[in-house]
């Protein structure tokens, strides 16, 4: 079998490397990061879900002011329908946390989520931004259409090979195969099948997709150098999506006690968990989040509980206080640096990879 570098995956997008930056949404992922990724020879992508339509239609110019390589949008295909019939009981617990933090409690009434999405979608289509990629589920197929007929191409995330199926017969140009392991939100379809997610393991499950469709795949979780972009290219996929290592570089918006505490974890600080969003994510373990398991409470469905727990990660974020943060990060995080700039993680992994091929160029890597 012989492994190769320059794959389909960088002819389609127009890479010189199969690393795509995951799209973190919420701050992390900030305009910098994305060109940084994208001017080191990868995919660069926003993480636009909870952006207003003119915060991203900025946020598009300003990448492009940065970089004239492809970049990507990543928005969360799904919809912001609110359901507020527990949401007294959950307030009122959160009215302890707010009591620890010494903020405004708030008030019993119904918490409302904007929902932005097709808006959002319209921005990246007037924007002419080269990819468009989706969580949660595939882009509804009237979008599908108008982004197909834009020459975008689109990506969808999956953690299972029956989305992997249904992602392709819609119509996208390549998946990401969502491992276990990976940080952030699971991208399961629909989560009342799986309550926490679909959760297998990266190394299951990229070669049962591979197997299975014919478009590209693109391997996530735990992926934090390039040996895990050779193994990921061994089990048969075109390139890595990389998110938590990206998250202490210089270009991060991750606050700093988020940086922080991503440096002092390791393999066993990370859980699933729905206590920030209402959809299940891994995280590092904090205060919070074993506060709110003691409780009993069940969260609010998403996206009312990530509405409901904003102004808690505001304040934390405001305190520099680790404990009430949601520190979503991947099992890989003993492999995290701090110092080093996005192109600098990007060349490193190309060179280790490059090295265990024993491929002697490749591109350009400095």
């Amino acid at each position: 079998m012989r492994i190769q570098l320059e794959t389909d995956l960088c002819t389609m997008f127009n890479i010189r490397y199969p690393i795509f930056l995951a799209g973190m949404a919420g701050g992390p992922g900030t305009v910098e990061l994305v060109a940084a990724v994208s001017n080191a020879g990868g995919l660069g992508t926003l993480g636009a879900a909870y952006m207003t339509p003119s915060a991203i239609r900025k946020a598009i110019r300003e990448i492009r002011q940065l970089t004239d390589a492809p970049f990507g949008v990543n928005l969360f295909s799904i919809q912001m329908t609110d359901n507020n019939e527990r949401t007294k009981e959950v307030q009122r617990e959160l009215n302890q946390v707010r009591d620890q933090l010494r903020i405004t409690h708030a008030d019993e009434e119904p918490v409302v989520t904007p929902d932005h999405f097709e808006e959002q979608f319209a921005v990246v289509l007037e924007e002419k931004v080269p990819v468009i990629s989706t969580a949660f589920g595939v882009l509804p197929e009237p979008l599908m259409r108008q982004a197909k007929s834009a020459g975008m191409r689109i990506v969808t995330m999956v953690t299972t090979v029956n989305e992997a199926i249904l992602a392709e017969q819609s119509g996208c140009d390549a998946i990401v195969a969502q491992g276990s392991e990976a940080g952030g939100h699971r991208g399961t379809f629909d989560i009342s099948n799986h309550p926490m997610g679909a959760n297998i393991g990266t190394f299951a499950l990229v070669p049962q997709i591979v197997d299975c469709v014919r478009i590209p795949v693109v391997a996530a979780g735990g992926i934090m150098d390039g040996r895990g972009l050779v193994a990921a290219l061994a089990l048969g996929a075109q390139g890595v999506q990389m998110g938590t290592r990206f998250l202490t570089s210089i270009e991060s918006g991750a606050h700093a006690a988020y940086q922080n505490a991503l440096l002092n974890s390791t393999e066993e600080s990370t859980v699933i968990t729905k206590v920030f969003s209402g959809r299940p994510a891994r995280g590092v373990r904090n205060h919070f989040i074993k506060q709110w398991d003691a409780s009993g409470v069940e969260p609010l469905p998403f996206p009312t509980q990530n509405t409901a727990t904003r102004d808690i990660r505001n304040a934390a974020a405001s305190q520099s206080n680790a404990d009430y943060l949601s520190l979503w990060a991947g099992q890989g995080t003993r492999m995290l640096t701090s110092g080093q700039n996005a192109g600098q993680i990007v060349a490193e992994t190309i060179q280790q990879a490059m090295s265990i091929l024993s491929i002697e160029s490749y591109g350009d890597t400095k």
